[in-house]
């Protein structure tokens, strides 16, 4: 049984609280996206929580404008926190930069200036994007192999700049990198030097297996998308197996599965809740979905025909998220669903998350059950349906599992590392 406590994250990003266009001016959001994101990060911090997080689009998102009835502002996430940052004292920041679509150099003097400008309290969540090249030149998105060997070699280079300039240490000097690889040619050193708390932290959220790897091989905490508890269970247990061929610990990565919740006083009025949330999403689109992730056609297939392994297209056949495809592919290999169980998977008709729909109470249990099981080391808040649900989380969830001993009442510290337990054993080696 798992008896460590939970690690928990909030995700900023409006567009998980889904809330239908006719409630938008009801819903008392912040106009301001500053005042919205600030607000919920003071929230979270004042219940104690590790961190909050946000991701990142190059691009307009129509489909959550559609599902949420808001206008998503694209606030570039670093910029953001650096506000967040000041009116804040603990509550730990994880921050989305692409290894696609940016420079190592410019990264890793984003990362160690927020981490200064946040006395310690910074995440770098590594990403290497699926699409928004027609951004960024016009160049088609390059294979997943590619992107992940890129990103490889971007983080690799960003720690040796972190690690290039120690500041005030006695006897340190900063010193160049002399970097020249597949994709960059690199001089440094950073011309920020490290701060006394150690490196930002690392996160990563590949499932596929070549992100899985990466994700073992480096990251502090992975933000796992494990739509069910076996799901979580699997990628727990292998991640911390990869870990270890890495010639880390297996407890070095946090396990952080997204928890997509839908939460009110009584289960009739989530699983209402939870409805109305994806009744946008109609039967054809939600088949076209199926198609786009897996490259499985169910157009023809009546709603109570079974799908099995044997029907599956071509493991090497492209689609839009190896992670997606990889996870729906598992679950109809293990259960031989329905087509109509199919269409209401996560990967279907969200985004590959854990989805949890009840009371706090019914919320609170399920949480305990994947902690004993060993399916994770904490999750990543992502408030689904209504602010009322919002509330909960904060006002009775989130004492609930306090009152479990599943999560701290104060503070131990006030970095990122102190949250996490992450020690600094590994920093400013020589290069």
């Amino acid at each position: 049984m798992n008896q460590s406590k939970l690690h928990i994250g909030f995700c900023l990003a409006p567009l998980w609280l889904q809330v239908p266009s006719a409630e938008t001016d009801k819903t008392g959001i912040p106009p301001d996206p500053v005042d919205f994101a600030t607000s919920l990060a003071k929230r979270a911090e004042a219940a104690k929580l590790d961190f909050v997080f946000q991701v990142d689009y190059v691009g307009i998102l129509k489909r959550a404008r559609k599902a949420s009835g808001l206008a998503p502002v694209g606030l570039e996430p670093t910029v953001l926190f650096a506000a967040i940052a000041r009116s804040t004292t603990h509550i730990g920041m994880v921050t989305t930069a692409s290894t696609t679509f940016n420079l190592p150099y410019v990264v890793a003097r984003q990362m160690q200036s927020l981490n200064w400008i946040s006395n310690g309290r910074i995440g770098w969540n590594i990403v290497t994007s699926i699409e928004g090249a027609e951004n960024f030149g016009g160049e088609p998105m390059p294979s997943a192999e590619i992107r992940y060997r890129k990103a490889a070699e971007f983080t690799d280079v960003v720690r040796r700049l972190w690690r290039s300039n120690p500041g005030n240490m006695p006897g340190k000097e900063p010193q160049s990198i002399e970097h020249q690889g597949e994709f960059f040619s690199i001089k440094g050193p950073l011309n920020v030097p490290c701060h006394a708390s150690g490196e930002p932290l690392l996160f990563q959220a590949g499932a596929s297996e070549i992100g899985r790897d990466f994700s073992a091989s480096i990251a502090n905490g992975t933000f796992a998308a494990t739509p069910d508890m076996t799901a979580a269970i699997d990628l727990r247990s292998d991640l911390r197996r990869r870990a270890r061929a890495h010639g880390r610990k297996a407890e070095d990565i946090k396990v952080l599965p997204g928890l997509h919740f839908f939460m009110a006083k009584t289960r009739e009025e989530a699983v209402a809740l939870h409805e109305r949330a994806h009744a946008h999403l109609g039967e054809d689109y939600r088949r076209q979905s199926v198609k786009s992730v897996l490259g499985l056609d169910l157009a023809d297939m009546p709603l109570d025909a079974k799908v099995n392994a044997a029907m599956l297209p071509s493991i090497d056949q492209p689609v839009r998220s190896r992670t997606h495809a990889d996870l729906l592919r598992r679950f109809i290999e293990r259960e031989e669903p329905s087509v109509a169980h199919i269409l209401k998977r996560p990967e279907v008709v969200g985004s590959a998350h854990w989805v949890s729909v009840g009371t706090p109470q019914d919320v609170a249990e399920e949480i305990a059950e994947w902690h004993d099981a060993g399916a994770l080391d904490g999750f990543i808040a992502l408030p689904g349906g209504s602010p009322a649900s919002l509330a909960l989380f904060f006002d009775e969830l989130v004492p609930l599992l306090q009152q479990r001993g599943l999560f701290r009442t104060e503070y131990n510290g006030s970095t990122l590392r102190d949250h996490l337990g992450v020690s600094t054993e590994n920093d400013l080696v020589e290069l």
